[in-house]
């Protein structure tokens, strides 16, 4: 059964970021925050070989990657917009 929460008083830097990820992931600000309530509720610890097992499938997908110097700094700057 679901349910509805209200949340009051979120400061306006944390509300700023929870837009950009919701942004970033193609999702509502409701949606997002479930999502993150989700993930900080059902987390458990990670053995080695399977943070390592992320880490190259990690480096897989974002292997034809290149970043500039000039990429990373213009994110930097869009996202403290």
């Amino acid at each position: 059964m679901a349910t509805t929460i209200t949340v009051k008083n979120i400061p306006e830097n944390l509300y700023r970021k929870l837009k950009m990820i919701a942004k970033r992931h193609r999702r509502s600000l409701n949606s997002e925050i479930i999502a993150l309530l989700e993930a900080r509720l059902a987390t458990r610890r990670r053995s080695a070989d399977e943070i390592i097992a992320a880490a190259r499938a990690l480096r897989e997908r974002t292997r034809d990657i290149h970043l500039t110097d000039e990429d990373i700094e213009r994110a930097i700057k869009e996202g403290q917009r």
